[in-house]
């Protein structure tokens, strides 16, 4: 309702601006309740303003023959532009005099345009099933009964789907169930408001949050009011009334997540919050009405939810005498995808992945790998059967009911964290290696099994689960080797797959003979393309915080440049070779990439930044085109001009002032102490010809050149920082 009023409100302002009637754009509003979309527009133009309008005709010579009389391509310009050849008027230019047409058109009068402005906003709105109603062709998105066009106190004439305009507009149903008088447009707020319909949507949302937050107020508590639910149900009354309610406390013995969930989701009530913040009897129901007997009201919200709480108590009491153990052995039933197994096969990745990162980051493998077995075993309760949104949360209260470290009950509930944008990242490091190995084997197993996203095809959600896995392991502080793991992750992927297959073809052969087929599942393992796509998901994330599309390139650059050695990386039968391959040398952290990318903002506010990102653009140009081998050490024998001396004394001083920084990763202090080379470096290319005809000193500058851009390209490629 509010992106569809939005959208009528649009198209009726650029409906006006098309025409050219003039309209203050700061006191217009749309407006919108169940029953009515309307719009208001004050200071509204009453015409169209005068169009003026020149036409250059024929030159004089062309114009008018020997005999000084109109030619009839004068004549013919004349009566094209509706003049006469004496209304035409002279207008000279750098070619001569000639013949112009000058008209003027008074403007339509702008009641006279509205019905035409309103039938295209209203064809041109996002209703993608529109119906008909009755015996009409006209489409809308719900039957139209009243049609209110008003301009200035005087009824706009015109039609609408099928409805002639009028001043009478309606109430609320049952307060106010006759027509109401609308005076004029700047009336029409008040007008309904004493017919017990509050159109401002603004105003209902206030209202209702100001009577929800009184009513929990008489408990001594607070009311949760989610602002997406505060939203919709403004959307579904026109005169809010809040109604205090309350339930057995037996059913607080119910996870208390299943209950807000039962209230906010199926029926649109408010849960009210002690003075602990834990969930208590209350909670608020919103009627669209202000009802004469209130405790009718109240006692039929009570009976609509009691049934619900009664459904969640069996279902956890249920879950609770099957155990979370074996809820777990009941996922080897349960498909994941095809080609990667079921739930059960999953959650066996998910452990040996989770155990090898707790190892790297320091936390216990052994409580690792116990949650992560038990990270998928509420899909099978009841419980979550019945309210999907509660995945991770009923595993931790079965996970604490039966028994489990408290650490480890939690980190099967904050694995699914961030569940959505905005949402923060798993409070506690066993949480956060649960939720990094969950997602890595979702995007490897989704981009091993042909799953990779198209479009806005993305069954498994692996646009989000990249987001997350970068949020965790950056807003984390977790520095893991990502290359690495995504490497060992393929691994055990590609085993796992390979065993699938090969279980699959025996059930099939019923007992017969069959070639082993494990391990030749995934022949073209590419790990990097995964960072990629991960890096993909960072540059919006990045940003939102405000960096720019060049600073990220500048890092993602050089991080690009340091995993391309694996794009060549083929299983080819043997995955081994894929766990071997990393080195220190290609190492990927995001959290390093988090540093770098924070010290090349700091970089470009410097002054000296645009010029010696351009020099370094320069630099690598000219090292590009180099035709021979560039040495490794600059040789200060061949040093000749001064500028090349300072510059290489400036280098080699620099070089040993940022080996330690960069060494420790104070990637600003390195940029800083580069930035000072600025006057060295614009000395050097006024004074110095890099390609000289001798090829020794030739190639002497350019290893001086390559130094310098080396050591910048050890941070970020900071020649991307300009067009």
């Amino acid at each position: 309702l509010p992106e569809l009023a939005q959208a009528f409100f649009d198209g009726i302002g650029i409906g006006l601006e098309k025409r050219g009637i003039a309209f203050n754009k700061n006191n217009a509003k749309a407006l919108y309740s169940p029953r009515r979309i309307a719009v208001l527009f004050a200071e509204v133009g009453t015409e169209q303003a005068s169009q003026k309008s020149e036409v250059l005709g024929p030159y004089l010579n062309i114009g008018l023959n020997a005999e000084g009389q109109p030619t009839p391509a004068l004549l013919g310009f004349a009566g094209k532009n509706g003049l006469s050849v004496e209304q035409l008027e002279k207008t000279t230019d750098n070619k001569g005099e000639r013949f112009i047409a000058r008209s003027e058109r008074v403007g339509a009068v702008t009641s006279t345009l509205i019905a035409e402005i309103v039938n295209e906003s209203l064809a041109a709105l996002p209703i993608p099933k529109p119906m008909r109603w009755g015996n009409r062709e006209t489409k809308f998105i719900r039957p139209v009964h009243w049609l209110v066009m008003l301009m200035g106190g005087d009824v706009i004439e015109g039609e609408v789907m099928g409805l002639k305009s009028d001043r009478m507009s309606r109430g609320h149903r049952f307060h106010h169930n006759k027509p109401v008088w609308i005076s004029t447009p700047h009336n029409y707020v008040d007008a309904l408001r004493d017919a017990y319909v509050l159109v401002n949507a603004d105003e209902r949302r206030d209202r209702i949050r100001e009577q929800i937050e009184a009513a929990a107020n008489q408990t001594g508590g607070s009311a949760r009011i989610d602002e997406n639910l505060l939203n919709e149900v403004n959307c579904l009354v026109e005169w809010p009334s809040a109604v205090l309610c309350s339930f057995e406390k037996e059913f607080l013995g119910v996870p208390q997540e299943t209950l807000i969930a039962t209230m906010e989701t199926n029926q649109k009530f408010f849960p009210v919050l002690d003075k602990d913040g834990k969930l208590s009897e209350n909670f608020i129901g919103i009627a669209n009405i202000e009802s004469k007997d209130v405790e009718q009201v109240r006692k039929g919200y009570e009976r609509v939810i009691r049934p619900r709480f009664a459904d969640a108590k069996f279902f956890y009491d249920a879950d609770l005498k099957q155990g979370l153990s074996s809820m777990a052995e009941g996922l080897k039933t349960v498909t994941y995808q095809q080609k990667l197994g079921s739930y059960a096969d999953k959650t066996l990745r998910i452990a040996a992945l989770a155990e090898i990162i707790a190892k790297n980051i320091g936390v216990d493998p052994a409580q690792a790998r116990r949650a992560a077995e038990l990270c998928k075993a509420d899909l099978q309760s009841r419980m979550v059967g019945e309210f999907p949104e509660l995945q991770g949360i009923a595993g931790r209260y079965y996970a604490k009911a039966a028994g489990e470290p408290e650490a480890v009950a939690n980190a099967i509930d904050e694995a699914y964290q961030p569940r959505f944008a905005g949402d923060a990242i798993a409070p506690s490091k066993l949480g956060q290696v649960l939720a990094i190995a969950e997602r890595l084997d979702t995007l490897a197993g989704g981009f091993a099994a042909g799953l990779k996203p198209t479009g806005n095809k993305d069954a498994f959600a692996l646009r989000r689960n990249a987001l997350g896995l970068a949020r965790t392991l950056i807003e984390g502080g977790i520095e893991l080797d990502l290359l690495a793991t995504l490497i060992k992750t393929y691994s055990i992927i590609d085993e796992s797959m390979g065993e699938i297959a090969y279980q699959r073809k025996l059930a099939e052969a019923k007992g017969g003979d069959v070639l082993d087929a494990r391990g030749t599942t995934t022949p073209d393992l590419r790990p990097n393309e995964i960072l990629d796509f991960i890096l993909d998901r960072m540059r919006n994330y990045y940003a939102d915080q405000g960096f720019t599309s060049a600073q990220f390139d500048a890092v993602e650059t050089v991080v690009g440049a340091r995993t391309s050695a694996t794009q060549t990386l083929k299983d080819n039968g043997n995955s081994a070779a894929l766990v071997s391959a990393p080195t220190s040398d290609i190492a990927v952290s995001l959290l390093d990439f988090d540093k770098r990318l924070k010290a090349v903002r700091e970089f470009s506010k410097l002054p000296e930044a645009p010029a010696l990102a351009a020099a370094n653009k320069r630099i690598r140009n000219i090292l590009r085109k180099a035709e021979n081998q560039i040495p490794t050490q600059v040789n200060a024998e061949l040093l000749q001009e001064a500028g090349e001396k300072e510059l290489c004394a400036a280098v080699t001083a620099a070089l040993a002032d940022t080996d330690t920084a960069l060494a420790s990763r104070d990637y600003v202090a390195v940029l800083s102490r580069l930035a000072i080379l600025r006057p060295q470096v614009d000395a050097f290319f006024d004074s110095v010809m890099v390609m000289d005809e001798d090829p020794a000193v030739r190639n002497n500058r350019l290893a001086l050149l390559k130094q310098l851009a080396d050591q910048f390209a050890s941070v970020a490629e900071i020649s991307a920082l300009v067009a």
